[in-house]
Order: structure tokens, then C-alpha cells, then sequence
């Protein structure tokens, strides 16, 4: 796979995702359905969300879309429908369990703390998620990627360094240290959307992920947004940087049209 890692900083510019304008406007008037989803990992139940627009016609490209460390939220479901929006065949992942939701910052971090000391687990866990989506009869199995938010960023990573069968994986503000980088094979395109001023991901980690994705001679990409700290995609965030979490709605929108642009290319017909 040819490398072609590019770091690039401050606010730059990037194009929408071209489906054309009469692919747009079809999709404005698309009445998006929704599933919720009983599945397993094992012995653990889980229950995920799924997103589509039943005028699509054929089998469709998937995106696993993976929450944060609270669990699986409106927030992912959100997001989901948005993708469903343009076109894809979209489910938010449950990597807790049915129910399992953290009420506070303490319980969040036990919960997502579990599998961040285990990677094989939060492989695992995650790879069930995503083949649950390639089975669906309306998705394309060969046509699949994964993205994640914060903690759901850091599990897509892991996903790529897998080796996982993805076209694409997409991290938005996700923790970018591995405990193995040595180990990294990533096969699917990576673009990890990264706040510059993040205090979560100091400069040293991401220069990290950098030189560990060079070694594994990956297709990646990462942009840092200038002014934008953690969880930058997330309105309920606030708006106050100097608390190290805040939206940002330049880094959002842009990060998201990165996104379309990445999938365009991934999901290109052969």
C-alpha cells in the first residue's frame, strides 16, 4: 500500500465529498429509516442503531460508527443518520453492552479504561460491530468502513492496526497511542481529524502515531485544527477551550467534509 501521510496544520480548506447535484438533491428528500439492533459479542448482548435511506436502490457502502467513552448515545445515532443521509448504509456501534451507560466522568472512564488495558478485547468487540454491518442485506460487504469519536476513535485505530478488512476508518478526536506500534499492518486508508491545542493527545503522542504509521508504510492522513481542543465535534461540549473539551465549528464541518472526501475515494467502484 503506498504511504502518503500528510500533517497539516492549522485550518485548511477541504472539498465536499462530490456526489453531484442531483445525487444531493435526491438525498434531500430521502426519508431516512431507522433498526434498532440486538447483537453479540459472545455472551455479551449489545444493541446498535442502524441508518438508511430505503430509496437507495442495491446494496449500499457501510460505516460502523463507534461512540465515545460514555457508551452508545443519541449522539452516534445522530451521526449515523446523517450518513444515511448521504447515502450509506449506516449502524452505531454498542462496544459496553445493551444498556451499559456511564452516568459520570468516573464511571466513563472504567468503562472505556477496560479497553484501552485490554486492545485485543476492544479489537474484538469492535470487529463484531463491523461484521454485523456487512452482513445486512442492504450493505455492499466489500464496501465497508469504520469511524469513531474519542474513545470510538481510538477503537477504529486499533481496528486499521488490526489488519481489519475496512476500506476506510475515520478517528475524530480519538487517543492516538497504541501499546504495540510495532505491530501496526493497517490495510484501510486512515484519516484521524485531530485538534491542534488538544490537551488530551500532547504533541509527543501524536508524532508517535506519525512515526508509527510511517514505519508500517500505511495510507494515512492527519489534520490538526488550529485552535480546536478535544471533543470538537461535540456541541454539548460547550464552548469554553481553557476546559480542554469544546466545539468547534469550523473543525467540525471541515473534519466531516475530510470525511466524505476519504469515503469518495475508498468507496470508488472497481
Amino acid at each position: 500500500m503506498v504511504a502518503r501521510g500528510m500533517v497539516l496544520a492549522g485550518l485548511a480548506l477541504v472539498g465536499l465529498g462530490a456526489l453531484g447535484a442531483g445525487a444531493s438533491a435526491k438525498r434531500a428528500e430521502a426519508a431516512v429509516k431507522t433498526e434498532v439492533v440486538e447483537y453479540r459479542h459472545g455472551d455479551v448482548v449489545l444493541e446498535g442503531y442502524l441508518a438508511y435511506d430505503d430509496a437507495q436502490p442495491g446494496k449500499r457502502p457501510g460505516v460502523a460508527v463507534f461512540h465515545a467513552w460514555r457508551g452508545h448515545d443519541e449522539y452516534v445515532r445522530g451521526r449515523a443518520r446523517q450518513l444515511a443521509e448521504q447515502g450509506y448504509v449506516a449502524f452505531a456501534a454498542d462496544m459496553y453492552g445493551k444498556g451499559v451507560r456511564a452516568k459520570d466522568h468516573v464511571e466513563a472512564g472504567k468503562l472505556s479504561g477496560a479497553f484501552r488495558a485490554d486492545r485485543e478485547l476492544m479489537r474484538a468487540r469492535a470487529g463484531a460491530s463491523v461484521e454485523r454491518l456487512r452482513a445486512h442485506p442492504r450493505v455492499d460487504a466489500t464496501r465497508i468502513a469504520a469511524i469513531g469519536y474519542c474513545f470510538g476513535g481510538t477503537a477504529v485505530l486499533e481496528l486499521a492496526r488490526s489488519g481489519a478488512d475496512l476500506a476506510a476508518v475515520v478517528s475524530f478526536h480519538g487517543a492516538l497511542d497504541t501499546p504495540h506500534p510495532e505491530k501496526s499492518k493497517p490495510k484501510a486508508r486512515i484519516l484521524v481529524c485531530h485538534g491542534a491545542d488538544d490537551p488530551h493527545v500532547p504533541p509527543e503522542r501524536v508524532a508517535a502515531f506519525a512515526d508509527e504509521m510511517r514505519r508500517a508504510k500505511a495510507d494515512w492522513e492527519l489534520i490538526q485544527y488550529g485552535g480546536a481542543v478535544h471533543s470538537f465535534t461535540e456541541r454539548e461540549a460547550g464552548s469554553d477551550p481553557t476546559k480542554g473539551v469544546a466545539y468547534h465549528e469550523r473543525a467540525d464541518r471541515r473534519s466531516w467534509e475530510s470525511m466524505l472526501s476519504l469515503f469518495e475515494e475508498a468507496f470508488e467502484a472497481p
